[in-house]
């Protein structure tokens, strides 16, 4: 596999962030056709009281201004917890090209588990997704966070 690393280390970083301002650890990145990250984002939901407020919906939307597209052709999105049922439709919105994920989310995916967006046939944009990605990482950060609110 390419090294999907660094991206995906920006994307915890962002999740970290989230933390920091009470949000659940999640970030994503959206690298651009020429391997940079054009915008980063971790959770904001709380704070502005935004049920939409995902860290891939925020990203897509900053990559969107960005590039003066509401498609994002040629660019991937990186993120450290499966994108839920939502988020995965915006991905195929944006005609992301490909989804790096971390940590699977067996509770609320929308991508592995769950609603499964990518194969449902009324889906015209299927990106290619590949799972697994720091999962460790990704998957400790959330446990830590929900630990300490218990």
């Amino acid at each position: 596999m390419i090294d999907d690393f660094p991206f995906m280390r920006a994307a915890l970083e962002e999740a970290r962030l989230a933390s920091a301002r009470g949000e659940v650890p999640i970030g994503a990145v959206v690298v651009n056709a020429r391997g940079r990250i054009i915008s980063a984002a971790g959770n904001n939901v709380i704070g502005p009281k935004d049920p939409t407020g995902h860290a891939e919906i925020i990203a897509i939307r900053k990559a969107a201004d960005i590039m003066d597209s509401e498609r994002l052709d040629g660019c991937d999105i990186y993120v450290t917890l499966e994108p839920c049922a939502m988020c995965a439709q915006a991905i195929a919105f944006a005609r992301i090209n490909r989804v790096y994920f971390g940590a699977e989310d067996p509770k609320g995916g929308g991508v592995t588990v769950g609603a499964r967006i990518f194969e449902q046939p009324t889906t015209h944009h299927k990106p290619e997704v590949y799972g697994g990605i720091l999962e460790v990482e990704a998957a400790q950060l959330l446990r830590d966070f929900f630990k300490q609110r218990r």
